[in-house]
């Protein structure tokens, strides 16, 4: 099915309104499940969230999109932080946030003077940086 039509069908069947515009996938969206856009109408959705987390959750993302989409055509409060995007969020089982995938800890720095540990999830160049509690040199201890 095709993702326009999956958003028109959520909407009548969860808010008993219509959508009028286009839904489209977004590869460039990684840690947002999707976004609206109030110039155009559209809406944008995370294809990677959808697979890794599969319908159900989507389902509840397309739900909060749809928030943002009805709201502002009503002119009403749409925005994250109005009252009336709350309320209608937790009437329609909609989720608020994406849930954060645990990241692992790939590289461990030691300072060489205090032996101090800092973990890392990203690889950084250690002549750039000092320790934060005595300026001593850091050093790669391992990685995995």
């Amino acid at each position: 099915m095709d993702l326009t039509e999956y958003v028109k069908r959520v909407s009548l069947d969860d808010f008993k309104k219509p959508f009028k515009h286009k839904a489209l996938w977004n590869t460039r969206l990684i840690t947002t499940g999707g976004r609206f856009f109030p110039k155009d109408g559209h809406l944008d959705f995370s294809l990677k969230i959808y697979q890794e987390y599969g319908p159900a959750l989507f389902r509840k993302i397309v739900r909060h999109e749809l928030c943002h989409y009805h709201l502002f055509f009503e002119k009403k409060g749409y925005r994250h932080r109005d009252k009336e995007f709350k309320e209608l969020l937790k009437k329609v089982d909609g989720i608020r946030y994406v849930p954060r995938k645990k990241q692992v800890i790939r590289y461990y720095y030691i300072c060489q003077n205090c032996d101090f540990l800092y973990p890392r999830h990203r690889r950084i160049n250690p002549d750039r940086y000092r320790c934060g509690k005595c300026q001593g040199t850091l050093i790669l201890k391992n990685h995995s």
